[in-house]
């Protein structure tokens, strides 16, 4: 599990020649990381006097991002988890008719469960981003850059999903729905890197102030 591992450990998994954890499992985890800085900056504003007017909505945000860390990293241990099977599947046998098709089968359901695993993650990072949004305008301003940073890893996690859509959905016999979730993940991408790139472009335009 990924929330039991060091992150030398992590890393050290990440480049070795083990497909898992890969793209998938470090989009997770960059949501992950993304939403705790946005926690880090709630918790530098409450209990503030200056910002006692948003104590109730920084708290509602705390709780919010709370959730969809822990999501993120159920989604980065789950991407490794559906690529076993798909992996497996590539090695059935295939010299019959009957076993082409039963191979054919089984790719198709796990490219699909494949694919829906990274679109989950696409839509908790849009998520995050209407959170991060808020603290950009409303967070300690002596944490505001650190929004910033939250920002472009959770606009990573987001993009780096859309490439393991792309990359199973490519494979799926089945295209009526990989083009719906193709459409579905663009749709995701083009949403959340325009929230992403303005949060980033009010941030900076608030560290020059």
């Amino acid at each position: 599990m990924t929330q039991d591992l060091t992150v030398y450990t992590f890393l050290k998994e990440l480049s070795s020649k083990s497909p898992t954890p890969g793209g998938g499992g470090a989009a997770g985890l960059g949501g992950a990381v993304g939403a705790a800085l946005g926690q880090m900056v709630v918790n530098l504003t409450l209990g503030k006097k200056k910002y006692a007017d948003v104590e109730e909505e920084m708290q509602s945000v705390l709780e919010k991002l709370e959730v969809l860390k822990t999501e993120f990293i159920r989604l980065a241990d789950e991407d490794g988890i559906v690529f076993a099977p798909l992996a497996a599947a590539y090695g059935l046998p295939s010299a019959t008719e009957e076993e082409k098709k039963h191979k054919e089968a089984v790719l198709e359901e796990n490219l699909l469960k494949a694919s829906l695993v990274p679109v989950s993650v696409m839509e908790r990072a849009v998520e995050a981003l209407g959170l991060m949004e808020i603290l950009a305008e409303k967070g300690s301003r002596l944490a505001v850059s650190d929004v910033g940073v939250g920002v472009q890893f959770i606009r990573s996690a987001l993009l780096g999903a859309k490439m393991n859509v792309s990359i199973n959905t490519g494979l799926m016999k089945n295209r009526e729905k990989a083009v719906s979730l193709n459409e579905q993940a663009e749709k995701l991408a083009q949403e959340g890197t325009r929230q992403a790139d303005a949060i980033y472009a009010a941030v900076e335009a608030a560290l020059k102030k």
